[in-house]
């Protein structure tokens, strides 16, 4: 069964200057191993006291502003970060997403990249030599697709991630937003293809300022606020305590139309 359980857990990140950046020099305090007095280092806070409990079906929002906790959070659920005090338990197939050009070489082709970045993901080479050319279809990409990587724009370079991330079949999906670099008419058909991979993955976590398509993809939600858990609850309550306003009074008549029953 796909689950997360996170008890009271925090995360802190030690910051050493050029004389104590080491755990050595941290300790040691003379030539030849004699222990010394423990030099005071600076220790950021990045997540306080998180309880969370996810189970499967959950479609889970993360809002905050920059630098509240949102991907500092995800990488604990990915098991990126170990918790310092407390505990987190994953149960599932963990695919996260938090940087499209993670896993990419721009040496090689964008077909080789779409292996490697798969695999990246936890797809076999079987199961993506299947997606192949659903892939390379999506990106538009054309020739360009035996071309090095690195001779693609930004934008050429999301839609080829893109293809690789909406295709995958996860348990667990955490997605950190970092999708804006393509056209519109692009956006359409990557949003619709974003719609169907959370439909097909067993949860979401997903980090996000685009209110719309927050709407689009999730049920609940987190606020996050100077590392610790500020509200939970459903998506329009807690956006409508996080930015003092009911989100659906800005958004236009196109989207709240797309959104149906949940505006």
């Amino acid at each position: 069964m796909v689950s997360i359980e996170v008890r009271n857990a925090s995360v802190d990140f030690p910051i050493f200057d050029a004389k104590t950046r080491s755990l050595k020099k941290l300790v040691l305090g003379k030539v030849g191993g004699k222990i010394g007095t423990q030099a005071k280092v600076p220790i950021i806070e990045a997540l306080q006291d998180i309880t969370i409990s996810l189970k499967e079906g959950d479609r889970v929002a993360l809002v905050g502003h920059n630098g509240a906790g949102k991907s500092t959070l995800l990488r604990l659920l990915s098991g990126i970060y170990e918790p310092t005090v407390g505990t987190a338990q994953i149960n599932g197939k963990i695919a996260p997403v938090f940087d499209l050009a993670v896993g990419m070489d721009p040496e090689i082709s964008g077909l080789e990249n779409i292996m490697i970045r798969g695999l990246f993901l936890g797809m076999t080479r079987k199961e993506m030599e299947k997606r192949v050319d659903d892939i390379s279809a999506f990106t538009e990409l054309g020739d360009y697709l035996h071309l090095p990587l690195r001779t693609y724009s930004t934008g050429m370079r999301v839609r080829l991630a893109l293809g690789v991330v909406t295709s995958i079949d996860p348990e667990i999906l955490l997605l950190d937003e970092g999708i804006g670099a393509v056209d519109a008419a692009f956006m359409s058909k990557a949003r619709d293809r974003l719609v169907d991979l959370v439909r097909r993955s067993g949860m979401l976590v997903f980090a996000s300022h685009s209110d719309d398509l927050l709407f689009e993809l999730c049920n609940t939600a987190i606020w996050m606020d100077e590392g610790r858990v500020k509200m939970q609850g459903s998506l329009r309550e807690v956006l409508t305590a996080y930015k003092g306003r009911d989100p659906f009074e800005h958004m236009s008549p196109e989207t709240l139309e797309r959104l149906g029953e949940k505006a």
